[in-house]
């Protein structure tokens, strides 16, 4: 496996490691080249790599890919190699899962000249994600829209993050164990009616295609 280097770049160059996405908070805010992050351009954030460098990603799981344009600088959590606009992580479909293991290809190097700021850092800083947190538990009633189910925390954290900015819905969590394992189902709601339900599902369909309803009284 040959590791990408900004000052010693060339088409066919790959990397492995973890892919993130966007949360929805950062629609509209300047990236590190200068350019406005929108989440319907097939953009991306990277360490090292100029801007303008040309990349094709593959998610391991699924074989889908997507090609994007470095415009940012980033992640910096640990085990992350990109981060993409919410667009190209729909392309590759781990929106649900929040994180993928995905292969970076180098197409077309960039030079880097849309930078506005942003030097390469050296040594990249310690990225730390922190939640406000305000669990309950309760018995709900009425109807939810399940998004996906999850295993790990920080996954579920950052999804439930972004449904409750762009959504403005009650997150309800569903702790599940099978064979001995724990998972967590992820629901907005709660909605008196089925039909209000059904309603609001239509409008997250295109992010979340697998979502389903959940009707409350039947999970107990």
């Amino acid at each position: 496996m040959l590791l990408l280097s900004a000052w010693s770049l060339c088409k066919g160059q790959t990397q492995k490691g973890k892919a993130s996405f966007y949360a929805d908070k950062f629609q509209g805010r300047q990236t590190a080249s200068g350019e406005t992050y929108r989440h319907n351009k097939l953009t991306a954030a990277h360490k090292t790599l100029p801007f303008g460098t040309r990349v094709r990603v593959i998610n391991v799981a699924n074989q889908k890919r997507v090609e994007v344009v470095i415009n940012d600088r980033g992640p910096y959590a640990e085990g992350r190699i990109i981060d993409l606009s919410l667009s190209a992580a729909e392309a590759l479909g781990f929106v649900q899962q929040g994180l993928a293991d995905v292969t970076l290809e180098v197409l077309d190097a960039g030079d880097g000249k849309s930078s506005t700021s942003a030097p390469i850092p050296e040594t990249p800083p310690d990225e730390k994600e922190f939640y406000d947190l305000a669990a309950t538990r309760f018995k709900p009633g009425g109807f939810g829209v399940q998004i996906g189910t999850y295993q790990e925390l920080v996954n579920l954290l950052r999804v439930a993050d972004n449904l409750k900015s762009s959504y403005k819905k009650k997150v309800v969590v569903q702790v599940k164990t099978l064979s001995g394992v724990k998972y967590y189902a992820l629901i907005l709601g709660g909605f008196s009616s089925r039909a209000k339900a059904e309603k609001f599902m239509t409008s997250v369909k295109r992010k979340y295609p697998d979502a389903f309803i959940a009707e409350f009284d039947r999970m107990r």
